[in-house]
């Protein structure tokens, strides 16, 4: 079948499909639904929530969407979701039924909504039962044996495998002895999973940050034990931190730390043209959504810092989703083996993309991700 990618204007980042407005009748809450593009009336996204998203945030998030689900094949088009709560959320519960209820018409849409900074499964999970939307009913998806939440608790790992498999890809590439030192920015489900792989592998994590600073141990942080004292939203509780972790305050005292890999995995401008002088690590992966700026990534190239972008290596949520609701991936595998199959996916389209994009900025490319857009006619 061919695909049909419709798109407001392809040339400009401002410009989605449509925006919506969503109405969240006693919550005390702005919402809304933005879709950058749809491929053969299929688009997804997350769904965050902050005190300061707004409907420009979201925009750039969905076109990140885009380019990020065009990057791996799947036929889907670009969305995001926000909620800006007006104070304390007093009843959460509810927030997530009433968005479930409000959003109904886009999931039977065909936009699907996931969660995103802010949101967890347990949230998603709240708002589809409000909806009466279930991925797997979708005419067209992969048939699973297990309701979706059961399934997603076997892959909750996905998006810090995928990045973790696209830097130790990079670190093959460049014959980097083991273990290589790693600091962390951010500790949610992304870098709790991007931890626990490059451990696995025997590289050494020295630092981690989070929203009250930055924990270190030089000589390596123990993964399991931070993990256990680390709270859902990410931070860390530094009574449980053993006596060897040195603590430090302010939201970038992870840049002075000394390390070979830097994984940027919390909120976006991470890394501003001002911080590029202050990076030690010669390998930047980008793990969160936009974790540097446009003209920082530049300049890190320049400084002969390696960068690899996220809407190359954050992809493995938006991948596992996709490769069901488009019915990439075959039904009739039960959950070790979807497992199996959705991870080597994954692991072949990060690795080939961070192959494109090394051998792309060798030959002198300045914007190697925007070539392998223009390769599918989408616009970076």
């Amino acid at each position: 079948m061919t695909q049909q990618l419709l798109h407001a204007d392809a040339t400009d980042a401002a410009s989605p499909l449509f925006s919506t407005t969503l109405s969240l009748p006693d919550c005390d809450a702005t919402g809304w639904v933005v879709v950058d593009s749809m491929v053969d009336g299929l688009a997804m996204g997350g769904t965050r929530m902050t005190a300061t998203v707004d409907e420009a945030e979201l925009a750039g998030l969905a076109r990140a969407m885009t380019h990020k689900l065009a990057l791996v094949d799947l036929p889907i088009g670009g969305a995001k979701a926000g909620i800006r709560p007006n104070g304390p959320v007093r009843d959460r519960h509810a927030l997530m039924r009433t968005f479930g209820q409000v959003t109904r018409p886009l999931l039977h849409g065909g936009v699907y909504l996931g969660c995103d900074q802010g949101t967890t499964h347990p949230d998603r999970d709240e708002f589809f039962a409000a909806a009466g939307y279930d991925i797997a009913t979708r005419p067209g998806a992969t048939r699973l044996d297990v309701d979706w939440a059961e399934f997603w608790r076997s892959m909750v790992d996905i998006t810090g495998f995928g990045v973790a498999t696209a830097a130790l890809g990079a670190l093959r590439a460049a014959n980097a002895a083991t273990p290589q030192r790693v600091v962390l920015q951010g500790f949610g489900t992304v870098g709790r999973g991007v931890a626990q792989h490059l451990a696995a592998h025997g590289h050494r994590i020295v630092a981690v940050a989070d929203v009250l600073g930055t924990v270190e141990d030089p000589a390596g942080l123990p993964v399991a034990e931070l993990i256990a004292c680390t709270s859902t939203d990410g931070t860390i509780d530094r009574s449980g931190l053993p006596a060897s972790v040195r603590v430090h305050d302010g939201d970038r005292a992870w840049l002075k730390v000394d390390a070979d890999v830097l994984v940027l995995a919390a909120g976006a401008d991470a890394v501003k043209e001002e911080h590029v002088s202050s990076v030690r690590a010669g390998l930047v992966v980008e793990g969160g959504n936009m974790s540097c700026t446009k003209d920082a990534r530049r300049m890190l190239g320049e400084a002969g810092r390696t960068v690899l972008p996220d809407v190359v290596v954050n992809v493995g949520g938006a991948a596992v989703t996709g490769c069901i609701l488009a019915g990439v991936a075959p039904s009739g595998l039960n959950v070790p083996q979807m497992s199996a199959w959705l991870r080597e996916w994954i692991a072949g389209k990060v690795n080939r993309n961070c192959e494109l994009i090394a051998e792309l900025a060798a030959s002198g490319v300045t914007e190697p991700v925007s070539a392998l857009l223009a390769d599918r006619n989408i616009a970076w």
